[in-house]
């Protein structure tokens, strides 16, 4: 019995291969933006347009050239794309495939006399889990120089033959500001890894992936703004 993967959030050849292989034969703190300094009141967005480059990009999850980030149009948000970012366990996988892991390295420019901070991030993506095995993502962030934020984990149990999402938010009294006046670059950590549990690896595939065929589908996250203090 064949299963259904009509979501355009993997690559199709690589991910119908793994499902083929999946399926059994026979079988179906808070921080102030200066040091020391006070803060302005909160704001939507700055007017002016903001640039984020990708200044470094690290890990199994995520060879050079295989993430994008783009900003929203309002400066509410900014978005990262993979495209081969996928944990697995199973038949033919190597023995490191079960964790995968990317760190980005953002060079953000922000208009003058602002200050960010992410409030909420959207992680999304795929997972295909045998009855037994489970998946996790992981995610943590912080400005370079700056204590990093406590990490987040997410898990889902199989059997599990679906899209998946998870969200962590931070209340706003706990948010994390990037420095005004400094340039500091700003990291993003993720994690999958997929466990075979009481599944068998030796004859069935588990996996759970963090890319995107549709550039609609991506890791979002959401900022929130100030206005620097007067110096």
């Amino acid at each position: 019995m064949s299963l259904p993967l009509s979501r355009t959030l993997l690559t199709g050849c690589a991910i119908a291969a793994l499902v083929a292989a999946a399926t059994p034969a026979g079988a179906a703190g808070a921080a102030g933006p200066g040091s020391g300094s006070g803060r302005g009141g909160p704001i939507t967005a700055p007017p002016d347009k903001i640039v984020i480059e990708l200044a470094t990009v690290n890990g199994s999850g995520c060879r050079e050239g295989t993430a994008e980030v783009a900003v929203a149009p309002d400066n509410t948000a900014f978005t990262v794309t993979y495209s081969e970012y996928l944990a697995q366990v199973g038949p033919g996988a190597p023995p490191t495939a079960f964790r995968k892991n990317c760190q980005l390295n953002l060079r953000v420019h922000v208009p003058s006399g602002f200050t960010y901070a992410i409030v909420q991030a959207d992680y999304r993506g795929f997972a295909f889990l045998q009855p037994g095995a489970w998946g996790q993502e992981k995610a943590s962030y912080y400005f370079q120089g700056m204590p990093q934020t406590s990490q987040r984990t997410h898990q889902f149990n199989g059997p599990f033959n679906d899209n998946w999402q998870a969200t962590d938010r931070t209340e706003y009294a706990d948010l994390v500001w990037a420095p005004c006046g400094e340039k500091r670059n700003f990291n993003i950590n993720t994690e999958l890894r997929v466990n075979a549990g009481t599944s068998n690896p030796q004859a069935v595939t588990s996996f759970m992936a963090m890319d995107s065929t549709d550039a609609s589908v991506s890791t979002l996250y959401h900022l929130a703004w100030q206005v620097c203090p007067a110096r």
